[in-house]
């Protein structure tokens, strides 16, 4: 990989954007598929057929919310400083509660919102010792993109973004894994094994573990029901199989987001994670140019 001179001090900010992109595409792809918008038997076949959602917007929910405010924390101060991202969070939160966020994040984001190194307290809290949901992992592929250069650096500062929210060892270990995978996809060396490399002990690990040892010719449903697709909106039961789809279409974002839509489960999130992983290194310019264009605009765009 050519070292930009932006990369050599630990930043690579065109991947980083290029990854909030591709997040904020799969997270309102993701979400089209929902019962509230079509049911479950039509998804299934629009899916298989490769047939995409007809509606004329395609919004995104907390997924894109969240991350937005990570890269703007990263493009204000180059790292993750907890205090301002904590009321990044708060004032995203304040802004717009509608957009799915889950119950931890309306108990403990109004509370941020005066005293935002509150989160030292308040975040360990949250389900008796912590959030394990999947929250931390689906915002953090623009970080493990802006840190591509130095993994070490780019699994230090996912954890530090994880803790503000998700203080839980497995909803850090999430957040870690996708940061990891996004940073090797800019690299042009994700596999799921090298990611299960770089992430904590934990039952994260072990479902990469899992998903690295699948067949190649598994079907992405069928991966789905072995590994997990966020039903139970946990980081082990979610960031397996969405880094699973992310390796197996790294030069592809569009397969790669219809693979992680078989799986159906939590897909707003897999496919954010996703989206985020594989455009951190192809960018948008290989999908069909109607989902641009009903995908919800980001803000300075």
């Amino acid at each position: 990989m050519s070292v930009t001179e932006n990369q050599a001090h630990g930043e690579d900010r065109e991947a980083s954007r290029r990854s909030l992109e591709g997040l904020a595409l799969g997270d309102a792809f993701g979400e089209r598929w929902f019962p509230l918008f079509r049911d479950r038997e039509q998804a299934f076949a629009d899916i298989r057929a490769r047939r995409a959602p007809q509606e004329p917007e395609w919004h995104w929910t907390d997924d894109t919310a969240m991350a937005l405010a990570i890269h703007q924390v990263l493009e204000r101060f180059g790292t993750i400083d907890q205090e301002r991202l904590a009321a990044c969070f708060a004032l995203t939160f304040d802004a717009d509660p509608g957009r799915g966020y889950g119950s931890g994040m309306h108990d403990l984001l109004p509370l941020l919102l005066e005293t935002p190194e509150e989160w030292r307290v308040q975040a360990p809290l949250l389900f008796d010792g912590g959030s394990l949901g999947n929250g931390a992992a689906m915002r953090v592929a623009p970080l493990g993109a802006w840190f591509a250069a130095d993994l070490a650096e780019a699994a230090r500062q996912a954890e530090l973004s994880a803790r503000v929210t998700h203080a839980h060892p497995e909803g850090v270990a999430g957040a870690v894994a996708v940061a990891i995978a996004s940073a090797l996809s800019v690299r042009g060396e994700l596999t799921v094994r090298a990611v299960a490399d770089q992430t904590p002990q934990s039952t994260v690990r072990d479902g990469l573990l899992r998903a690295a040892e699948l067949p190649a010719e598994t079907e992405p449903w069928k991966a789905a029901d072995i590994l997990g697709s966020g039903q139970r909106i946990r980081a082990d039961d979610t960031v397996p199989f969405a880094v699973w789809t992310a390796a197996r279409h790294p030069d592809d974002l569009e397969g790669a987001l219809w693979s992680t839509a078989e799986g159906f489960g939590d897909v707003d999130t897999t496919c954010a994670i996703t989206g985020g992983i594989v455009a951190a290194h192809t960018g948008t310019g290989g999908v069909p140019a109607s989902w641009l264009a009903r995908r919800e605009a980001l803000p300075g765009r």
